[in-house]
Formats: structure tokens, sequence, C-alpha cells
């Protein structure tokens, strides 16, 4: 699952070759229609402690993707995140951790707010990040943008040798853009590695949130 403007886009593997994509506003409704699967999403999951902003896992995910380092973003402690306002959350990041909060950022904080609640509500989902799932598929991190034609060609290229093929009308999901529908198409895969014991870990062995949750992204 890979959250997108207006909600979030999962891409569901069965065999471990493409079997449909959904959209749906509410991350629940998709967790609901998840029919006991392995659940990976592109959403930090397990938050830093008040004055953190670089959880382990992130740095790590930032040394394996070189040029790509930059898609990875600092994660907000709790309190941070519950702020109703960007100027709000950076007084109270800036207090705490000595930096405000990046429009960029702020804009994933609804997001983070609902994966947080359904993961403090019991649902088991497994952390990923895209960039980190590439760069496994392809033996290191990507020359291009997921942004570019050459970007997006080489992502669909790399989940094809996987046995991962999307083609045709996606329905609902194929007004969702490109590069969200390949990112959840790269979670879908490290998914995948999760369910048959392959997956790899950021940190290995992984860390562990205030609550003794696992914090990790999984490829």
């Amino acid at each position: 699952m890979d959250g997108c403007a207006g909600g979030w886009i999962a891409v569901h593997l069965r065999g471990g070759a493409f079997a449909e994509a959904r959209f749906h506003p509410g991350l629940a409704e998709l967790i609901e229609g998840a029919d006991g699967a392995v659940i990976a999403i592109d959403v930090p999951l397990g938050l830093p402690k008040d004055g953190g902003l670089w959880r382990e896992c992130d740095l790590r995910a930032r040394e394996m993707l070189g040029p790509r380092r930059g898609s990875v973003f600092p994660v907000p402690s709790r309190r941070v995140l519950g702020c109703a306002s960007r100027a709000e959350a950076g007084r109270v990041q800036r207090r705490l951790a000595g930096k405000g909060v990046a429009a960029q950022s702020f804009a994933l904080f609804p997001k983070i707010r609902e994966a947080d609640g359904q993961r403090r509500r019991g649902v088991r989902m497994h952390e990923v990040h895209p960039e980190v799932s590439f760069a496994a598929m392809a033996g290191g991190p990507l020359a291009w943008s997921k942004r570019t034609w050459n970007g997006q060609a080489q992502r669909v290229r790399l989940l094809a040798d996987q046995g991962i093929a999307i083609l045709g009308d996606l329905g609902d999901a194929g007004s969702v853009p490109v590069d969200d529908v390949l990112d959840a198409a790269a979670a879908a895969w490290s998914a995948g590695r999760i369910a048959r014991g392959a997956a790899g870990s950021l940190p290995d062995p992984v860390g562990r949130d205030e609550d003794g949750g696992p914090v990790a992204i999984r490829f």
C-alpha cells in the first residue's frame, strides 16, 4: 500500500504475480479487504521519541539509497504529529529537536496518523520504502527519479523481471499517478518476500519503539 492524493493505492499479488490494484480514500477499508494477506505499507510505523528526527531505519535507508537518499524524510514524534498546523508543528519540533517541519514532511502527517492509529489498534503491517525495494531488485540505487520517463521505465522493467506486470485498465485505481502505482507494486513485492521469510531488514535485527513494536524498513 502507498499513500496518494485523496487516499491510498494497494497492489495485490497472488502467487507472486499482479492480481489487482485498488484505490480507497480510507486506509481502514483497504485493510479490511486484504483478507489476511501480508500488508506492506510505505509510511513510517513506529515514531521516534520527543527530540528525535531520524530513526535508525531511516539512516540505514539513506545510506543504502545514495543518490535517492532525499526520498527518505525525517519522522515526527507523536507530540509533533498531533499538531494541527505546520506553524505549530514547527514550533514544537524546533523546541524538541532544534529543527522545524518542512512543507513536504507536514503533508505526510495525515497519512502517518492514519497508519499509526491502525497499528495502535493491533493491525499488523510492515513498513517498507519503495526506493529501498527497487534498489534491492536492481542491486543498487536507481539513477533516475521515479517522476522521470527513464525512472518509470526502469521501475516497470524491474517489476516485470520479478513477475509483476501491471497491464491494462486498472479501473478506479487507474486515476492514481503512475509513480504511486509503481511504489505500491514495490511494496507488494516486499510483502511477498516477507511472506516467504526472504525479506531483508533495515536495521537487522529490527529496532523497537516505546511500545515494544518493531521499527524497521523491510525489503
